[in-house]
């Protein structure tokens, strides 16, 4: 790793996918044994970071990359 696009760190772009396949806040803290408010700050890096304002927005941005990325 250390190439996560969009120039998210390793740790929001693990959140970002977690959030793109549809987790909440409350599940992403749990996977990755991270309080609720950690996980919404990285969120609203990864907000600014993709230029984007909902859960949405990151999903639609990480579905523009290539399929083989995570390979």
């Amino acid at each position: 790793k250390g190439d996560e696009p969009f120039g998210l760190s390793p740790r929001e772009y693990e959140i970002a996918s977690l959030v793109a396949q549809g987790c909440t806040n409350q599940q992403v803290a749990e996977k990755l044994f991270l309080s609720v408010r950690t996980v919404e700050t990285h969120l609203s890096r990864v907000f600014a970071k993709l230029g984007v304002t909902s859960r949405v927005g990151v999903a639609t941005a990480l579905n523009t990359l290539p399929a083989d990325r995570d390979a």
